[in-house]
């Protein structure tokens, strides 16, 4: 199989996500905790400008200050597809970034699903969403979703996934000005651990709550100030296991004046909420303009 051809490169978004709601409901034997969650795309996030070569590496720019390009997990992301097709292209990568890195709304794991998907196509290699999303699981939890392009609830350990069609509001997302530990969040001794599994359709028509919240808050006061902020205005809460929180608002207008009152010391966007990834809609673009068949 030969590659696309292409003298400019594509724009392949990266979108954020948010968990909706988050609930642990226990922590297995083997240390793992079972949850049932809801992720939701929103418009904005990074971009890879993919252009493919007959190099056979893979180059990324620019470098991130502290990440080795081998730990970097859009290089991992473009390994792992070489590998399982057992091919030697190449390509070079420019990353935009605009989401934070530690965040908890999938910057990493957005950028590896939207590495795995570009390159299928650009590459000509042409895995199914299955194949990818199998391939992106070992880079990590959260890839499949990214890869399948489709709001989606998960319960188990994250690996049972139906796609759902949540309402599609417009929020406002602040990041405090700290950077937490997954880890630390879910071994901390007063993690609410216990909460009762239910069926989705009851999900979807409560309050949604994060779990993980009352730990962060405790643990870190610049988010508990930032979404005390927050729900002055509007339903506000976590997003995984943080540090981004959220405001939800039923119109753009709304959510840009709240913006608005924001100091500028305080990273923050406004972004309509989807349930279909901007990824998947560059890539039925990328189809149409090269008249590539699927």
């Amino acid at each position: 199989m030969g590659y696309l051809s292409m003298t400019h490169p594509f724009t392949w978004p990266s979108p954020a996500k948010l968990n909706l709601f988050l609930y642990i409901n226990n922590q297995r034997p083997d240390g793992y905790h079972e949850l049932q969650t809801l992720f939701q795309f929103v418009e904005f996030g990074d971009e890879l400008h993919v252009t493919p070569n007959h190099s056979g590496n893979i180059t990324i720019s620019p470098e991130i200050e502290g990440l080795a390009v081998e730990d970097n997990l859009i290089w991992k992301a473009a390994m792992a597809l070489r590998a399982h097709t057992d091919n030697q292209k190449g390509a070079h990568i420019e990353l935009t970034k605009k989401l934070p890195m530690g965040g908890g709304i999938g910057g990493g794991s957005s950028n590896a699903a939207t590495a795995l998907v570009a390159l299928n196509r650009i590459w000509s290699v042409n895995l199914s969403d299955d194949e990818l999303a199998e391939i992106g699981l070992k880079l990590g939890a959260d890839v499949p979703v990214f890869v399948r392009g489709h709001a989606a609830f998960a319960e188990g350990v994250g690996e049972k996934i139906v796609s759902v069609e949540p309402q599609e509001k417009w929020y406002l997302v602040v990041r405090p000005n700290v950077s937490i530990s997954t880890a630390e969040i879910f071994t901390h001794p007063d993690l609410t651990r216990n909460t009762p599994k239910r069926p989705l359709n009851k999900l979807l028509n409560c309050q949604y709550e994060n779990d993980c919240e009352k730990i962060v808050r405790l643990l870190y006061p610049e988010v508990d100030k930032q979404l005390s902020w927050l729900l002055q205005y509007a339903p506000s809460r976590l997003t995984g296991t943080g540090s981004c929180v959220f405001a939800e608002f039923d119109s753009e207008q709304t959510a840009q004046n709240v913006l608005a009152k924001l100091p500028d010391s305080v990273s923050a966007f406004v972004a309509q909420g989807r349930n279909i990834s901007p990824l998947k809609q560059a890539l039925s673009t990328f189809k149409s303009q090269t008249n590539q068949t699927i």
